[in-house]
């Protein structure tokens, strides 16, 4: 008779890296476990670029590749093992709307004068992104910074970029290239910026997590902008941890932007990232904005994904006021009361341009935006530059200001009165336009511009699909330096939700799914 001894179960597990679905925290484990390079990681994603970027359905969305980011990644695989990573970012590819300085890259705005155009150093954000050991990966197509083009959120440089959801819609205005770049997969986190709704409605129309801060949190210098006094950059993302990472290296002060003094003092002694929380709905007071819900277009079917995501929130412990309101005409005074970048613009692009060197081909405003053969010129800014408003007695400048303090004061009073810790409301009404020429009915598009206007924060995170397959997403707004509180919130909806997808347009590739 023959026995056959006993073994003992196997215990040992396989984890499943997929790179469409990893997380910053997931490249960091694939890392360590020696699986995974920096430069197999890099070369992913160069390879989906190739594949859906400039093949395939040529989403369109990245104007300049980083030419050394393969030899960058395998130092950063050296360094790592030498002595470790610098930060959760370290080897990790990142992609840029090209409005932030890359001395290593050109930077355009997506305006076809600047082709070709290096800045003689970093932004300030690319160089903390830089020392904290990311990849600085691509410079991804926006709305033309400087010229008006005839089709919506597309440039003079690089023509308009694709919803990889939906190839006939545009992925949000100006920072459509990092929201459809992210979408594609084509780099782990990415970097928006926002004069009036940039970052969120990308993030919207894309299917991310994105945050637009307080304005003072993060510096603009050696960004384009338009808001000296509101402007601002902010991470996009797959998740919200790949979001807070992001911002832990990218906040702060910096003496090259001495709007980020407003900052001091109002940023948490923790990271972050540590505010992440998978139950952080529970016990949070939230309030459901009526306003919110009076811009046009309408579309029913986001009526109810944004009911639902609504519910999400009383189902998880939170206290949820429905409606609450400013008693205010929303859309109509945020129209009348326009953006101070009207006034500001000129200004703030002379700023921009004095950081240059003398090698840099525009020293002005006049010489950067006019007179160039062929160019659809914007209307405004002539008239700004050969007939100037000062800023110091304005009294429509000055009037604008303190429509802005007002409805800032108004936003607190209301969360004051409810004892709330954010507002929740869809960010839009309906799913991404169709691309088209911008003067079309079916384009007339009318954001809500509160966020900008009161300097308020604000954090999208994704609602669903509509039945056509449209992303869309919900937006939670905060007081003043209320991240830790957003990113609580956020964290705690992502967790009970499943709102993310893949695009059908732009799969997997051979090799980007593995077993170790």
């Amino acid at each position: 008779m023959t026995t056959t001894e006993a073994r003992p179960a196997s215990t040992s597990t396989t984890t499943q890296f997929d790179l469409t679905t990893a997380s910053v925290a997931d490249i960091n484990a694939a890392f360590d476990a020696g699986a995974l390079t920096s430069e197999q990681l890099t070369q992913m994603y160069l390879d989906r670029i190739e594949a859906y970027d400039h093949a395939g359905p040529k989403i369109n969305a990245v104007l300049a590749l980083n030419g050394e980011a393969l030899a960058t990644a395998r130092a950063l695989d050296i360094e790592r093992e030498a002595s470790g990573p610098r930060s959760p970012l370290h080897g990790i590819p990142v992609i840029l709307k090209d409005v932030f300085d890359t001395a290593d890259m050109p930077t355009t705005g997506g305006y076809l004068p600047l082709k070709d155009v290096k800045p003689t150093r970093d932004a300030t954000i690319v160089q903390r992104l830089r020392e904290a050991g990311a990849i600085m990966l691509a410079k991804v197509n926006q709305s033309d910074w400087y010229a008006a083009p005839d089709i919506m959120a597309s440039s003079t440089l690089g023509g308009s970029t694709l919803n990889p959801f939906a190839l006939d819609r545009t992925p949000g205005w100006s920072s459509a290239g990092t929201g459809a770049g992210l979408a594609a997969h084509f780099g782990t986190v990415g970097l928006g910026s926002e004069t009036g709704f940039s970052i969120r409605t990308p993030t919207s129309d894309s299917n991310l997590f994105g945050l637009s801060t307080t304005s003072g949190l993060i510096s603009r210098a050696g960004q384009m902008w338009s808001y000296i006094t509101g402007e601002r950059g902010g991470p996009m993302a797959h998740s919200v941890y790949d979001l807070a990472v992001t911002l832990d290296i990218i906040a702060g002060f910096d003496s090259d932007d001495l709007w980020t003094a407003n900052s001091l003092g109002k940023m948490p002694m923790e990271p972050y990232v540590s505010f992440i929380n998978p139950d952080g709905i529970r016990g949070a007071r939230v309030g459901v904005l009526k306003e919110a819900f009076d811009f046009p277009m309408v579309d029913p079917e986001v009526l109810e994904l944004a009911k639902k995501a609504i519910a999400v929130f009383a189902e998880n412990g939170a206290s949820v006021f429905e409606p609450v309101s400013l008693n205010i005409d929303l859309p109509n005074y945020l129209l009348g009361n326009g953006m101070p970048s009207k006034f500001e613009r000129i200004h703030a692009i002379n700023q921009y341009l004095s950081r240059h060197g003398a090698e840099y081909p525009f020293k002005n405003a006049a010489e950067l935006l006019l007179d160039h053969a062929g160019m659809p010129e914007r209307v405004q800014p002539r008239v700004e530059i050969t007939d100037p408003a000062g800023l110091d007695r304005n009294p429509e400048y000055h009037a604008i200001l303190e429509g802005r303090t007002r409805l800032r004061e108004s936003v607190i009073a209301l969360m004051d009165r409810y004892g709330l810790d954010a507002l929740i409301y869809p960010h839009k009404l309906h799913g991404p336009l169709p691309i088209g020429p911008k003067d079309d009915p079916e384009r007339a598009y009318k954001p809500n511009q509160m966020s900008p206007t009161a300097g308020l924060p604000a954090f999208i995170v994704p609602m669903g699909f509509t039945p056509e397959g449209l992303p869309v997403g919900l937006e939670i707004l905060g007081r003043p330096w209320s991240e830790p509180t957003l990113i609580k919130l956020a964290s705690g909806f992502e967790a009970v939700t499943n709102n993310r997808r893949v695009p059908a347009t732009t799969p997997p590739l051979p090799g980007e799914t593995f077993e170790y």
